[in-house]
């Protein structure tokens, strides 16, 4: 009875640590450079094999992986070594090009959807709206180093910016508004949540319907002290590092 009592605890703890050495490996492999950024990795079936683990085992220790921001997933295609994450300083003035550049990477925009519309209620809180006000919705895909990593939807109140919609929209929205309108950003206003990934935004990320994203709602006051527009930004979590320094803003 004593020997099964103290045997027990050995056996489970074998179990635990297996899948656990798989993450440990894999985890080793990236930070020493033996895996590269944007690297597949073997299937989950073949890591299964390798490390004579359950399929189980492997999802929870690629899942922990994807937490860690260390990998990532693509529907259909498998998982991949995470790139180094941007640093995005919500103070700073630079627009999305700007900043990635700066950082030696290399960002694309790509123009998905443009709707002028009246704005529905999530906006029109956004907007801080108490009427019936029409918007325009900007739907835009950013990549950095060819992979994308970035769902925007930018809401303009339209008569602030006459003839938008007939500019080219993968520029700068901000240097837009300043060589064209005349509009300079005085504040900007952000709220970062986790969220769910929404169907549109999971298609044009390549990732599940639901898959937890980084959202990030900023709304932009111009010289005036007027609320011109929003963005709502549906980041992957493992592409992006929030950064604040509030020394060099004061």
């Amino acid at each position: 009875m004593t020997d099964k009592i103290w045997t027990r605890p050995t056996k489970m703890k074998s179990k635990i640590e297996i899948p656990l050495k798989m993450k440990d490996v894999l985890r080793e492999q990236i930070f020493g450079g033996s895996l590269l950024p944007l690297q597949k990795l073997p299937s989950e079936r073949d890591l299964s094999d390798l490390f004579s683990i359950t399929r189980i085992s492997v999802k929870d220790a690629l899942a922990s992986l994807e937490t860690e921001g260390l990998i990532y997933k693509e529907n259909r295609r498998g998982w991949f070594v995470s790139p180094p994450r941007v640093e995005y300083n919500p103070l700073s003035r630079s627009h999305f090009h700007q900043m990635v550049t700066e950082q030696q990477r290399i960002a694309e925009t790509q123009l998905i959807n443009i709707s002028t519309i009246m704005a529905p209620s999530h906006y029109a809180k956004a907007l801080a709206l108490t009427e019936l006000t029409e918007i325009h919705v900007i739907e835009r895909l950013r990549f950095i180093d060819g992979r994308a990593v970035l769902f925007v939807e930018n809401c303009l109140i339209s008569h602030f910016f006459p003839n938008i919609i007939l500019e080219n929209l993968t520029q700068s929205l901000t240097t837009l508004y300043q060589t064209k309108y005349d509009f300079t950003t005085s504040r900007s206003r952000f709220d970062v949540i986790p969220a769910a990934a929404p169907a549109h935004v999971a298609k044009a990320l390549n990732i599940s319907p639901g898959q937890q994203i980084l959202k990030i709602c900023r709304v932009n006051y111009n010289q005036h002290a007027q609320i011109i527009d929003c963005e709502f930004e549906y980041w992957r979590p493992d592409a992006v590092m929030i950064s604040i320094d509030s020394i060099e803003h004061s």
